[in-house]
């Protein structure tokens, strides 16, 4: 277990809050790890109707911890990353997020497999895996063009774009912009909570039905980016990539 990760019971809701502030709240082994248990565990409490992920008011997450990437990268599809973004997929609970400040590579792909997103307008999120040397994960390869359109998604993809949390809304990636930071974790607790006024059963259903035509072929993408992205880790390129930031920082 980690403090980097507090989790927070509010009757039906379980929050999984992101709490390393120091490190803009980088995401460890160990932090996958622990998220991945409790979203499993969630899914499997019957006592449990909502989950909310969030960060701070000043950060959602800078991504992976970049260090603790390199001295154990994730091997295979058994590594705590992977295990977390299929606890993700599989969790038939609705999801819901809630990011201010920067939200950057996996800090923006798993927003893609959340039910409902809630962003400050000025958040900054970012999937720079080709600038290190790396390539799109967590079905972002097959997600993003839907959403956007081909020539938008190479923007973020092929060039590593940064956007905006407003500009996340107006694309669909979100499912609301407030102007702040406080009123998006507001908005998004506020929204998780009502789930406890809904049957859960339909509430799961209907959430099923509408990840039921993709399910198989967003899985198989994901598992493929997985192999590529594991692949490209041990590349010159991404070597080289991930030592200079590391230096640089």
């Amino acid at each position: 277990m980690t403090d980097a990760i507090v989790l927070e019971r509010e009757g039906s809701l379980l929050t999984l809050r992101l709490n390393r502030a120091d490190k803009k709240n980088a995401l460890t082994r160990a932090m996958y790890g622990q998220l991945g248990q409790a979203l499993r565990e969630a899914d499997a409490d019957p006592g449990i109707n909502a989950v909310l992920i969030r960060g701070s008011s000043e950060c959602f997450t800078s991504g992976n911890d970049i260090a603790d990437f390199l001295e154990e990268p994730p091997s295979d599809l058994d590594s705590p990353v992977f295990a977390f973004m299929r606890s993700l997929l599989d969790c038939r609970k609705p999801v819901i997020a809630a990011v201010a400040g920067p939200a950057v590579g996996i800090g923006t792909t798993l927003l893609l497999h959340c039910d409902l997103v809630y962003v400050s307008a000025d958040a900054r999120l970012r999937m720079p895996f080709v600038n290190l040397g790396l390539c799109p994960e967590f079905g972002s390869s097959l997600l993003l063009p839907r959403l956007v359109g081909h020539a938008t998604a190479a923007r973020l993809l092929l060039l590593g774009e940064g956007f905006s949390g407003e500009q996340a809304a107006a694309w669909g990636l979100a499912t609301e912009a407030l102007p702040s930071a406080e009123q998006a974790l507001a908005k998004a607790r506020e929204v998780a909570l009502s789930f406890d006024q809904l049957a859960p059963a339909a509430v799961q259903v209907s959430k099923a039905l509408m990840k039921a035509p993709d399910r198989e072929q967003l899985r198989q993408v994901v598992e493929a980016e997985a192999a590529l992205f594991v692949e490209r880790l041990r590349s010159p390129e991404a070597i080289a990539a991930l030592s200079g930031f590391i230096n640089k920082r």
